[in-house]
């Protein structure tokens, strides 16, 4: 005799909520590739002041840390 398993948190189904708006798929499809275009003409327009901000957040490497591994170094030949 073989029980039914009962439900558990890996099994259970959340009530699936529908968005504050509804908008059809074609719709959907339409608003996606504006905001994509949006992003894009974005991006190129301010590119180079998108670049410093990231160099400028990142940190300087230190060509002398000791525990930075030399991959590409000069090494013997095999």
């Amino acid at each position: 005799m073989t029980s039914k398993p009962g439900p558990t948190a890996m099994t259970r189904k959340r009530p699936a909520q529908l968005p504050e708006y509804a908008v059809s798929d074609e719709a959907a499809a339409y608003i996606a590739d504006a905001l994509m275009e949006i992003a894009l003409q974005f991006e190129a327009t301010h590119f180079a002041q998108i670049r410093r901000h990231y160099q400028s957040a990142t940190p300087t490497r230190d060509d002398n840390d000791p525990w930075q591994l030399d991959l590409f170094g000069t090494h013997p030949p095999f």
